[in-house]
C-alpha cells in the first residue's frame, strides 16, 4: 500500500514546486492534486463565468502545468484528484443555466486530471443541502443523469469517477447527505457502472465524512468493500469538519485499520488534513506532515500484518 497527502494547504503557504518537494521529502509517495483551485467553491456560489474553463484548451492545461510538472521534477504520483464543488446550486432564474456550466467545467477537469498524469477524479455528489433539499428520488435521479453525462470523457482519458460521502450542518446540527447511506452508495456505484457498461465509477471513501454522521468506519468500508479507489483520511471531533490529522480527533483508527485489512486496500491511501496548516505554526508544519506519513505507514503496516493472520 502506498501513502499519499492533499496539495490543498500546503501549495498556498509554500507553493506547488515547495509542495511537491516537501512532499517528496516527508515520505509520501503520491497526492491529492487540488484542481478544484482552477475553479473556487466560492466562485461557482457566486456564478462565476467566463473562467479558465472558457479558454482554449491550451491555456487550461498550461494551468495545469504546475502539478505535472511537480509531479514529474520530484518522482510523485498524481495518484486522485479534487474536481471544482459545489457540483450543484439551487435553480436561479436569473442565470438558469449554471448547473450546465459546472457540468462542461467537470467534464473539462477529466481532460485536465488525465493531462498531469491523474486517473482518479473525485467529483461531488450532485445535491442540494438545507433549506433546498430535494426529496431522495429526485436526488437519485439527478445524480444519474449528471453523472451520466461525464462517461464520455471519462472513458475518453481513462479517468475513474470517484463518488464522496456527504454531509450537511444547519445550526451547529449535522444531517446525512448524499451518499452518506452506505447502501445507496454502493447502488449508485453499481447503477453507473451498469451503464456505462464498464467500471467508469467507484468510491472516494472521506474518513471525516463519515464520522460527523455516526458511522462506524470499519462497517462503512467493509459494505463499499472494492468499490472503494480513493480515501479522505482525517481526523475530527465528531462534530466540526476539521481535516486534521489522525489521533487529532475521536475516529477509532484502530478499526479502520481493520477495515484496509478486511477489504484487502492495496492501492493509495491519501490524507485530506489540509488544516493541520492552520491550527499550528507554518514552521512546526513540515515535522507535522512527516508525521502524518508516518502514521501512514503504520496505518498500512498493521493493515498487511491483520490481513497476513487472518484476523
Amino acid at each position: 500500500m502506498k501513502i499519499a497527502v492533499q496539495t490543498g494547504g500546503m501549495s498556498e503557504r509554500i507553493g506547488c514546486d515547495e509542495t511537491y518537494r516537501l512532499v517528496k521529502e516527508a515520505g509520501f509517495d503520491g497526492v491529492d492534486v487540488n484542481l478544484d483551485h482552477l475553479l473556487r467553491g466560492h466562485q461557482i456560489r457566486g456564478r462565476l463565468r467566463d473562467t479558465i474553463f472558457d479558454r482554449p484548451e491550451e491555456e487550461l492545461l498550461a494551468a495545469c502545468d504546475q502539478w505535472k510538472k511537480g509531479a514529474e521534477k520530484y518522482g510523485i504520483d498524481n495518484y486522485q484528484a479534487h474536481a471544482p464543488f459545489p457540483s450543484l446550486l439551487p435553480f436561479s432564474p436569473d442565470d438558469p443555466d449554471y448547473n450546465g456550466y459546472i457540468l462542461h467545467c467537470l467534464e473539462l477537469t477529466i481532460r485536465c486530471s488525465a493531462y498531469i498524469g491523474c486517473r482518479r477524479l473525485v467529483i461531488h455528489p450532485f445535491f442540494l443541502g438545507t433549506p433546498n433539499r430535494m426529496s431522495p428520488a429526485d436526488e437519485w435521479n439527478i445524480n444519474i443523469e449528471s453523472y451520466s453525462k461525464l462517461i464520455g470523457a471519462a472513458k475518453r482519458y481513462g479517468v475513474i469517477i470517484c463518488l464522496e460521502n456527504m454531509f450537511e450542518s444547519n445550526r451547529g446540527k449535522v444531517y446525512e447527505a448524499c451518499c452518506s447511506d452506505v447502501s445507496t452508495a454502493c447502488r449508485y456505484i453499481d447503477t453507473l457502472n451498469g451503464i456505462a457498461g464498464e467500471r467508469v465509477f467507484a468510491f472516494c471513501l472521506d474518513t471525516g465524512h463519515n464520522l460527523l454522521v455516526g458511522k462506524d468506519i470499519y462497517d462503512t468500508m467493509v459494505e463499499l468493500g472494492s468499490r472503494i479507489e480513493a480515501f479522505h483520511v482525517h481526523d475530527n471531533d465528531g462534530n466540526r469538519d476539521q481535516h486534521l490529522a489522525p489521533y487529532m480527533g475521536v475516529l477509532n483508527w484502530d478499526r479502520f485499520v481493520a477495515g484496509l485489512a478486511a477489504i484487502g486496500f492495496d492501492k493509495t491511501m491519501s490524507f485530506e488534513t489540509f488544516n493541520v496548516w492552520n491550527v499550528v505554526d507554518n514552521e512546526l508544519c513540515p515535522d507535522l506532515m512527516r508525521f502524518i506519513a508516518k502514521t501512514g505507514r503504520l496505518f498500512a503496516s498493521r493493515a498487511e500484518k491483520l490481513r497476513a493472520s487472518g484476523k
